[in-house]
């Protein structure tokens, strides 16, 4: 059975909770909640999205280009695309934002996709997703909505993406690729 993005996706290491709110061809909505001390996992660049960041409670920290910007209740950070960052909780109680990927692209399966990951516990100790198996779940569906992380360069990361398509197809991965998205 397909992951419902609209359930509840918990990451137990980065204290992060994922609920999508809102689908249309302009916007892909989720409700981001992270625990105090909570984090994305790792820095990353989306490359056909802006992800705008609304802030209902708390205080959001993302650094952006290595620059910070600090969001309070009521307030909003845009990261456009092709911009490298990373967010996190900036202070000691609960961050409730809403977060919009824009244009949606297919972003409902790459949260499926990843919200599989994270239910399943594939996840390195920082509380990253495999990267190999998004990879391949990424090749696979031809991924628009697509998240680089940048610690790989984005020449080696298309290839990446064809390395992991091959380890994924002989490792049988097509079964979590169902799984998640049928």
């Amino acid at each position: 059975m397909a992951i419902n993005i609209y359930d509840s996706c918990v990451n137990p290491v980065t204290g992060e909770t994922f609920k999508g709110i809102s689908l249309s061809p302009e916007a892909y909505t989720m409700q981001w909640i992270v625990k105090p001390k909570g984090y994305v996992a790792f820095e990353h660049i989306h490359l056909q999205q802006d992800e705008v960041f609304h802030v209902q409670k708390g205080e959001l920290k993302v650094l952006i280009n290595g620059e910070e910007q600090i969001a309070g209740a009521s307030e909003t950070i845009t990261v456009p695309k092709g911009v490298r960052h990373i967010a996190l909780n900036n202070s000691d109680e609960v961050l409730e934002t809403l977060v919009e990927y824009r244009p949606a692209l297919d972003h409902a399966k790459f949260a499926q996709c990843f919200n599989g990951l994270v239910n399943d516990g594939f996840l390195d100790k920082k509380g990253a997703i495999s990267i190999p198996m998004m990879g391949y779940f990424l090749r696979k569906m031809k991924c628009k909505a697509l998240a680089r992380p940048t610690n790989i360069p984005a020449p080696a990361f298309k290839m990446a993406l064809n390395v992991f398509y091959l380890i994924g197809t002989i490792k049988g991965w097509n079964k979590l690729y169902e799984k998640y998205t049928l």
